[in-house]
């Protein structure tokens, strides 16, 4: 589907690409990765061709259409469904030309098209992509322009989702999403029937998602087969092999080093040692895979730790206008060293509930509880927005530390990563992940009793996630996490509380359990056992080939209907002298095949009962 042939790209004077060549398979779901800045994005714009390369190629199948996801968030009146069927642009152009086209061999060909992409379909699916993605009923037919970015983002998303490419580009798509968003998005990458590239640092996505990795590192482009646990295990061995053979290398170079060194002068030995002269001059040397440090996160531990509870909650409300809270009734108790995750879909109150521990917000009505001297340390992802592009993190350092010694506020800069280069850099010129470790230097300054974090990894590369991951479970305090990222959520927390019908309580299960919740199924493991004094009524046999017998019977009948439609649709002078009648006949062409569907998984669902 496609090929990368020696791709050579630079950005102000830096080499991104060197010479850089890859395959991916049709049908693939590829998991592009590495390090921040590695020019990942860079190499989905000039697959777009919204770049130009210095040398080398990008090629794929004659026809085969290419998709993403818009850069600019759609925020006009149209409504979010007519948005997102929008993102199928063939369909959308058929549609166009059906309102003008007078020609009925062409009328025939536009609606035989529109049949045969689906095209009667097409809300029904695209209600279904908004839905995964967190939109209500009511927010679908409402306009774009109702929404924050953030949200617009996701219809941009879906739009791209439902106009289902050969080939589907996705830059970090989880960024706009919440959990449940992001549990949606796996199985539908999954499940997605065409070629997949996407940009992603959550490593739970790449795990479940993809089936193989392309890792772009120093320039070059190399493809591993497999998730991403099994890319990481192959290119630590890959590395300790490399380190293996330079060192025999190395060995073998001294060695002839020193027989040159030794004998290249002495008569008898010369012709040898020219010999080993030769073969050093042609013996490429191994180079090192040096790999780049990540600097470690530093949260430093609560001096005095806070009796038990740290915080307690009783029949507490809280909001943003008086008579009007988010969420009521919370009834909780937080320990000094709990580490708790906050479920819920945006929108339900997880950040609500985060400014009310924080501070932030007061309770409306109900008690909140707290010992005097309790600090609470809050990073939230909206904060990089807020960074004064005009200070650096020496300067920042400096008002935290007004008696400390240039020597010492340096010292502590160097503990949280920043050197002396980065230290002294305006925080314009930052990255994401440097913005976002400066708000952790910050926020755990003071070594805070509780932490809160509100999607802390989204500006963060795996391996700096993996270093976040260590320093929460090294840190002494109690942990509020809300992020989207399960694997984050699996390492670091041992409590769940969901937010969920304006209130906030303890989910009893683990993130499979809730997984099955929010993709709709019944946890397995889960399944309650009939009582051993009331079995289980066993169906007789007879009864279920009579059912089976009869969905048949009706599954057949359908089928014949659909054709019988089908010829009257296929005749291209029905379009032409009774439009009103091809119109009817598709609409019921539509109710036929969902009833067909409905019946066929129905005749499933009972056969499964036989096996």
């Amino acid at each position: 589907m496609l090929h990368i042939s020696g791709l050579t790209y630079r950005i102000g004077g830096r080499l991104l690409l060197e010479n850089a060549t890859a395959a991916l398979p049709e049908g693939h779901k590829i998991g592009l990765v590495g390090r921040n800045g590695a020019g990942k994005s860079t190499l989905l714009k000039l697959i777009l061709g919204e770049l130009s390369p210095e040398a080398g190629s990008v090629g794929m199948p004659r026809g085969a259409r290419i998709g993403t996801v818009a850069q600019e968030a759609p925020g006009g009146p149209e409504s979010l469904l007519d948005t997102v069927m929008a993102g199928d642009a063939e369909r959308a152009n058929l549609l166009h030309e059906a309102e003008t086209a007078t020609d009925p061999h062409r009328i025939a060909e536009i609606q035989t098209r529109l049949t045969d992409i689906g095209s009667h379909t097409a809300p029904s699916r695209a209600a279904r992509i908004l839905a995964g993605l967190g939109f209500s009923e009511a927010q679908q037919l409402g306009p774009c322009s109702a929404l924050s970015g953030g949200w617009r983002m996701r219809v941009a998303l879906a739009a791209a989702l439902f106009g289902a490419p050969d080939l589907l580009l996705l830059d970090e798509p989880t960024n706009y999403l919440d959990l449940e968003g992001t549990i949606w998005l796996k199985t539908y990458i999954r499940d997605y029937p065409h070629t997949v590239l996407m940009v992603s640092h959550d490593r739970d996505l790449l795990n479940d998602a993809v089936e193989g990795i392309l890792h772009l590192e120093r320039g070059t482009l190399t493809v591993y087969a497999g998730n991403y646990d099994n890319f990481e295990r192959q290119r630590r061995e890959k590395q300790a092999l490399n380190a293996k053979m330079k060192k025999k290398q190395d060995d073998q170079r001294a060695h002839m080093e020193a027989f040159v060194e030794r004998f290249r002068y002495k008569a008898s030995k010369a012709r040898q040692a020219q010999s080993r002269l030769k073969a050093l001059s042609k013996l490429q040397p191994i180079a090192d895979m040096v790999e780049d440090r990540v600097a470690p996160f530093l949260f430093p531990n609560p001096e005095k730790p806070v009796a038990p509870p740290a915080m307690r909650f009783d029949k507490v409300a809280v909001g943003y206008t008086e008579g009007k809270p988010v969420l009521r009734g919370i009834t909780l108790r937080m320990d000094p060293d709990d580490r708790i995750a906050l479920l819920g879909s945006n929108g339900n109150g997880k950040s609500t509930f985060a400014k009310l521990i924080c501070d932030k917000l007061k309770p409306m009505s109900g008690e909140k509880h707290a010992p005097p001297r309790l600090t609470v340390g809050y990073f939230a992802q909206h904060q990089l927005d807020e960074v004064d592009e005009n200070r650096t993190p020496y300067e920042y350092f400096a008002s935290l530390m007004p008696d400390a010694t240039q020597a010492q506020r340096r010292a502590r800069l160097g503990a949280y990563g920043f050197g002396a280069a980065l230290a002294d850099s305006r925080c314009g010129t930052l990255s994401g992940g440097e913005k976002a470790r400066l708000l952790f230097a910050l926020a755990t300054f003071h070594a805070p009793h509780v932490l809160v974090m509100d999607e802390p990894t989204n500006h963060l590369d795996v391996d700096s996630r993996e270093a976040l991951i260590h320093a929460i479970n090294d840190y002494e305090g109690a942990v509020i996490l809300i992020s989207h990222e399960r694997h984050i959520i699996e390492t670091c927390v041992d409590r769940l509380w969901l937010v969920h019908d304006g209130t906030v309580k303890p989910y009893d299960g683990d993130m499979d359990d809730y997984t099955d919740l929010v993709l709709g199924r019944t946890p397995k493991a889960r399944d309650p056992q009939p009582p051993k004094d009331q079995p289980k009524r066993k169906v007789p046999v007879s009864e279920i080939k009579k059912k089976i017998q009869d969905i048949d019977n009706s599954i057949l009948k359908l089928k014949e209907k659909i054709e019988v439609l089908d010829r009257a649709l296929g005749d291209a002078t029905i379009y032409a002298q009774e439009p009103k009648k091809a119109a009817d006949f598709a609409r019921l062409r539509t109710k036929f095949t969902k009833e067909l569907e409905e019946l066929e998984d129905l005749w499933l669902e009972i056969y499964d009962t036989t096996a």
